[in-house]
């Protein structure tokens, strides 16, 4: 009966397209082509048949084989939770408090003043990119001032796009000196001077994404200081605490001495690298306030935002996380796992400025060792990253960036030759 009804249907059209000449229009004709995906150079190295093809595109860490790697800590505390026969009851809107409660300490210190005054809001989110587009749709509601918000130049091929979507306007301040494959303080500090004053501010707290490149302490200080004279906002994305030192309070340093300094910034945090955690997207977004009472009103309004985007947050990742915050040994044995992550990236670059260095090269090759964390800035411009792939089998983007978790002790001498003969 249903299949007769669609057949009748299916005629009725036609015939009506055939007496009046109409062709039916599809509501999505008009949806133009966007462009392809970093994604695409996973495809394109998949498609090589080298047996020695290296990736060096992916924003995901790898073991020593080129291998995904689950935390070993993450391996126990998912068991612990398995023989825990936890409910699957929905997390409140602000996600589950263990979890906010423990990523509350981890980025601001135990000692930090707003915590201990407790006047920051927190609630878990869907990863670090879930955590942006809160903090965005926040600012575009109730930050006082002009709706424009400053990223650095060049900064994570994401920010603009979330932030665009949270209503901001996106401008960009000077950070990458191409000439040094470093930073460009000077640059940085007079564009920031030079903002409008209570500008919103974008800061990478550590592990610059995609540059690899970080402020020094002393420079942080300074950066503090001219955010401080210019009256502005600060908005930190912590993507990488731990994973870029191996020490979660160092990389917490820019964080915190904004803090110290009276400022109260705005956070994105994200567990994706730190803990292995990519598929479960556990993050958070804190808002740091001036009082008990105003953490009252800027929670309730957090919520009502979360509540019509995706209600709550997933459970699962956030309890993992949460169990290895929380349970001692567990946090031990994690820091230490991290440790290993960033002492291992540390090495490969190493390995690979030590081989450039063997093979007679004649560039200055300091930058990949001054440089932090996953992502490197390499120096090499478009044409020579296409020799790269078309003749050595070796993916990265088109910018020079490569993914230092890429690299193994295997590949490190093949790696460190293709460049040579691209680059010299």
């Amino acid at each position: 009966m249903i299949a007769s009804r669609t057949a009748l249907r299916q005629a009725a059209t036609k015939h009506f397209a055939a007496k009046t000449g109409v062709r039916a229009v599809s509501a999505w004709s008009k949806v133009p082509q966007g462009p392809p995906a970093i994604l695409g150079i996973t495809e394109a190295f998949k498609a090589d048949t080298n047996s020695e093809k290296i990736n060096l595109g992916v924003g995901a860490y790898r073991d020593d084989k080129g291998k995904p790697f689950v935390l070993p800590s993450v391996r126990q505390a998912e068991k612990k939770l398995v023989e825990s026969l936890l409910d699957k009851e929905y997390a409140g809107i602000t996600g589950v408090p263990a979890f906010t409660k423990a990523a509350l300490t981890l980025a601001y210190g135990p000692d930090s003043t707003p915590l201990k005054e407790d006047r920051i809001v927190i609630t878990q989110t869907i990863s670090g990119t879930g955590a942006l587009r809160i903090g965005g749709a926040f600012l575009e509601r109730f930050f006082p001032g002009a709706k424009t918000i400053y990223i650095p130049n060049p900064s994570w091929a994401n920010h603009a796009a979330v932030f665009k979507d949270s209503g901001l306007k996106v401008e960009k301040y000077r950070y990458y000196n191409k000439d040094t494959i470093g930073l460009d303080f000077d640059g940085m500090l007079a564009d920031i001077k030079a903002l409008p004053k209570g500008s919103i501010v974008l800061l990478h707290a550590c592990a610059h994404n995609p540059t690899g490149v970080d402020p020094t302490e002393e420079q942080w200080l300074k950066i503090a200081e001219v955010v401080k004279e210019g009256d502005h906002f600060p908005f930190f994305d912590m993507a990488y605490q731990g994973f870029a030192s191996g020490d979660t309070d160092k990389d917490a340093f820019a964080l915190r001495h904004f803090i110290k300094e009276g400022l109260r910034p705005v956070l994105a945090q994200s567990f994706a690298k730190n803990m292995g955690l990519y598929g479960e997207r556990v993050g958070a977004f804190s808002v740091v306030c001036e009082s008990a009472e105003e953490k009252k009103r800027v929670d309730s309004q957090v919520k009502i935002l979360v509540r019509p985007l995706y209600s709550n947050p997933p459970v699962h990742g956030a309890r993992i996380a949460s169990v290895i915050l929380n349970d001692p040994a567990l946090n031990k044995q994690w820091l230490g796992e991290v440790k290993d992550m960033a002492d291992r990236i540390i090495t490969m670059r190493a390995l690979l400025k030590e081989n450039l260095e063997k093979l007679g090269s004649k560039q200055d090759w300091s930058h990949i060792t001054s440089q932090i964390g996953m992502f490197a800035y390499t120096g090499l411009n478009a044409e020579q990253m296409d020799k790269l792939a078309k003749e050595h089998s070796v993916y990265a983007t088109k910018d020079g960036r490569i993914s230092v978790a890429g690299i193994t002790s295997g590949n490190v001498k093949r790696l460190a030759e293709a460049i040579y003969k691209v680059k010299g």
